[in-house]
């Protein structure tokens, strides 16, 4: 199977980019919806409906959800993708169909998805609230994983650019976790099945993006969603969505999710996760935090009348403006700043800064500034 040329053929084309709300999907939803497989399932603290989709007939049962966190919908644009597939009545299609019995809520938290925020409307991120379940989108989810009764789960996010593949200088592209489900983090029969899917996704992506996948820290934590699922047996892997060079959109990210939803029930149908896996899971690199939007080396800086050669970095803030996702660069840190990495690098060979504000880059302070007076960079980037 050609995964570039299923990708292309049944890329969703009607939803692209950051900003992914239900106003979205409605169509899409109505669209799959011939013979009653969308379903409300709850609403919102807003009273925003939250849509179920199910498809298949096969014994083993899938349980999917994305934008638990309401901007993070890279997985939610993948996971249409994937349906798409479901419905093209292709060979494959019919074989996953026969094989499983796929629930997917595309997006759980409608409220953070319009506000475009982590949390949901009562400002409670629903991944720390499996256990008090304090809000109605956790009890949505919890209600489905007890009557659904899924032998795998699939918790869909995505991650900030900040994450890197260790110490590679390799954004995280894409990275997972199959999360433990006690404080020793011991592995079990459920955990080893979450642990081999994730090391067979690995061996298909790093032919695509090699040394760009990365392994969350599985500390354990009974309130996050993925934990708790494991923890009541359910092999669970939390799937994070990250930075490829210059995919700010998340559009080729987008792609690489889609490859690991099809290597996955791939896996799952051939019944190849019966090894055990644990060296190949381990050697996936672990998800660091090393990473600035922008990194300014080498410039020339006065410090009330101190010139010191040094670095500083910016990093965007997503701002939801008239419903659009702006991405405004602002100025964070100066200093040596070793071992970290610029998705965007620039040397300036000793260039003296200014700027219209106090010539010193200061934090919360917009990337708007000047090299040797001549070269102007705004948003962060050189102003051509």
């Amino acid at each position: 199977m050609n995964l570039e040329e299923l990708f292309d053929q049944y890329k969703e084309q009607s939803i692209q980019g950051r900003y992914l709300t239900l106003d979205h999907i409605q169509p899409l939803l109505d669209k799959l919806n011939t013979n009653n497989q969308v379903k409300i399932i709850g609403t919102s603290v807003l009273g925003e409906p939250i849509y179920s989709y199910q498809i298949g007939t096969g014994k083993t049962r899938i349980y999917l959800w994305s934008q638990m966190h309401g901007n993070e919908s890279t997985t939610t644009k993948a996971l249409f993708d994937f349906i798409n597939v479901l419905n093209s009545k292709s060979e494959f299609a019919e074989k996953m169909l026969a094989a499983f019995t796929f629930y997917c809520i595309p997006i759980l938290n409608p409220d953070g998805a319009r506000l475009y925020t982590r949390e949901n409307a009562n400002k409670i991120d629903l991944n720390r609230d499996s256990q008090n379940l304090t809000q109605p989108e956790s009890n949505v989810l919890r209600e489905v994983f007890e009557s659904f009764k899924p032998h795998y789960c699939f918790n869909l996010h995505d991650q900030r650019t900040i994450f890197g593949a260790g110490d590679t200088g390799k954004p995280a592209t894409v990275s997972f976790l199959a999360p433990s489900y006690n404080e020793e983090r011991e592995v079990n029969e459920n955990r080893q099945k979450a642990i081999n899917l994730i090391a067979g996704i690995n061996d298909v992506l790093q032919k695509y993006i090699p040394g760009q996948v990365g392994r969350f820290d599985d500390s354990f934590n009974i309130n996050c969603i993925g934990d708790t699922f494991q923890f009541l047996g359910v092999p669970t892997i939390l799937f994070e969505a990250g930075h490829f060079p210059n995919d700010y959109e998340r559009e080729i990210t987008r792609k690489y999710i889609f490859f690991s939803l099809i290597s996955s029930f791939e896996l799952i149908s051939e019944n190849d996760l019966v090894v055990n896996r644990n060296s190949d899971y381990l050697n996936i690199s672990q998800n660091k935090v090393v990473f600035y939007d922008f990194m300014y080396k080498n410039i020339k800086i006065n410090y009330d009348g101190i010139e010191i050669i040094t670095n500083f970095v910016a990093q965007y803030k997503e701002e939801l403006i008239e419903n659009k996702i702006h991405f405004n660069a602002y100025i964070v840190e100066a200093g040596e700043l070793e071992n970290y990495f610029g998705h965007y690098e620039y040397d300036g060979k000793e260039a003296v800064y200014s700027d219209d504000y106090s010539n010193i880059p200061k934090m919360n302070q917009k990337a708007d500034f000047y090299l040797n007076k001549n070269i102007k960079f705004v948003n962060g980037l050189i102003k051509s």
